[in-house]
């Protein structure tokens, strides 16, 4: 097996206190890079992946930042370099649900999905390229969906949102590949999460039977193709999508 060390990187993670975001923020410590973990509201859960990162060596600091903010999102970003003098990495993580039929969806359940899961990516992308362009070296990745490509009952906001992260995605690697900054997108299938929790018995029951590997994924599986396409050995790759569903989609 591989080892991949990024000694030397700073890495950004927004949603990075719980779930898939927790995974990655302990999957790019354990390969040395030096992790900000920016979350939204629950200070006692980002504590808790600082503390989990120290314990075996690593090095993490927590940013509270509402990532559908431009004042904030500024301030976060110029407050990481402050503290460790640079950023490399970034994982467009934070996400959030409020799923309804479209016909029953309020404008504000729309607006509150699009811009945390997407106008957060740009935002946090567009304050981060700046100091990834004077490195001339970047990685960015975003996390989407699935359902980004395949569409789903019930979740018009989170579809949009997640489909027009491909498009964003594809975008940012035409423009800034030139300057050796990467840009690629992680589609995950059915993962437990505390979002995935929620979801009735029925429904969780369906997805498995449709998963070709016979299990719910976990937020280590995402967390692992995230740390790969930050490394060294994915330096070729930019603008892809990548499906990690246990072969969910192909059903």
């Amino acid at each position: 097996m591989v080892e991949i060390d990024l000694s030397g990187s700073v890495s950004v993670v927004t949603g990075g206190s719980r779930g898939i975001g927790r995974a990655i923020s302990l999957g790019l410590a354990k390969a040395n890079s030096k992790v900000a973990i920016v979350y939204a509201s629950r200070t006692e859960s980002a504590l808790k992946v600082k503390e989990e990162i120290a314990s075996f060596g690593g090095v993490a600091q927590i940013f509270q930042c509402d990532v559908s903010s431009e004042n904030e999102v500024e301030h976060v970003i110029n407050d990481i370099v402050s503290q460790f003098g640079n950023i490399h990495i970034l994982v467009n993580n934070a996400g959030i649900t409020k799923d309804t039929l479209l016909l029953r969806m309020s404008e504000s359940d729309w607006d509150a999905v699009l811009d945390t899961n997407l106008k957060g990516a740009f935002l946090m992308t567009k304050h981060a390229l700046k100091f990834m362009m004077k490195n001339s070296f970047g990685r960015i990745i975003n996390i989407g969906s699935i359902v980004g490509i395949t569409g789903n009952i019930g979740q018009a906001n989170y579809v949009a949102s997640k489909a027009g992260l491909i498009g964003f995605t594809k975008a940012v690697a035409l423009e800034y590949g030139g300057r050796n900054i990467t840009s690629n997108l992680v589609a995950p299938g059915y993962i437990e999460t505390e979002m995935t929790e929620k979801l009735p018995k029925n429904i969780k029951e369906t997805f498995l039977n449709k998963v070709v590997l016979k299990r719910a994924g976990l937020p280590e599986d995402i967390a692992n193709t995230v740390v790969f396409l930050v490394s060294p050995l994915a330096s070729y790759i930019t603008g892809g999508v990548f499906v990690v569903d246990g072969g969910l989609s192909l059903t």
